[in-house]
């Protein structure tokens, strides 16, 4: 029997089974940043920095782009830059359904539905992906941090958000106490913060810092940097 249940922005998810189809995509941004700290400081912080990398005739991806929001703003504040190619590819439809409202009228904008592990890609001078990568199964996480690199030009860069485990379980106590009062704050109520962290069961496997870094440095990468965190949330910027 399904267990469906209320994670908040009336949004639904079964036990073990969280699912970012369906109607997900029509409250998504609203349920994201009521579950992740500074999530629009984050998109800010990644445009700013896309000025470093990003050059005429760029190829650049977001992997796991949603809605087309952060690929949309960064379009837009590199829009005086010619010929850039700006590339968002997401597993759901309904994702991709959304991002190409959000992103009409961007000529250099390609959208696609698919799994990012099976795409063929153009040298990049930026990859980005903002709270994906957490929701590939283990097994393949190592494959995809290496996917990127192979795929990245030298010099360009890797933007990697991803929420943290803490180093051992005090830390990890201290972070899950704090979180969930977090969420609190923003509105969501103490069942539905059970019902997420039901669903995410399975689905969701964080790292901690060391382990995103370990993923990194296997992949190829040297020069790796935290470039924003709070306290559970943390952006990485990796340079090829």
């Amino acid at each position: 029997m399904k267990d469906n249940s209320n994670v908040g922005n009336s949004i639904n998810a079964e036990r073990s089974n969280w699912s970012f189809g369906g109607n997900v995509a029509d409250s998504f941004v609203d349920h994201a940043a009521d579950s992740i700290p500074c999530y629009h400081e984050g998109h800010q912080l990644i445009c700013e920095l896309s000025d470093f990398f990003v050059q005429p005739e760029s190829y650049c991806y977001e992997i796991g782009v949603s809605t087309g929001q952060l690929l949309r703003q960064l379009a837009e504040r590199q829009s005086h830059k010619s010929n850039v190619k700006w590339v968002g590819i997401d597993r759901e439809e309904s994702m991709i359904s959304k991002a190409r409202e959000h992103c009409s009228g961007f000529d250099n904008i390609e959208l696609h539905v698919g799994d990012f592990l099976l795409h063929e890609y153009q040298k990049a001078d930026l990859m980005v992906s903002y709270y994906c990568l957490q929701f590939v199964p283990p097994r393949l996480r190592q494959e995809a941090f290496n996917l990127i690199y192979e795929n990245l030009n030298w010099g360009g860069a890797f933007l990697v958000f991803e929420k943290v485990r803490g180093p051992d379980a005090r830390f990890q106590d201290i972070q899950t106490i704090w979180y969930n009062g977090f969420k609190r704050k923003n509105g969501l109520s103490a069942e539905e913060i059970l019902n997420k962290t039901e669903s995410l069961k399975s689905v969701m496997e964080p790292f901690s810092t060391q382990g995103n870094l370990d993923l990194l440095s296997r992949a190829g990468f040297k020069d790796i940097s935290t470039v924003m965190k709070w306290v559970t949330f943390e952006g990485f910027l990796a340079i090829k």
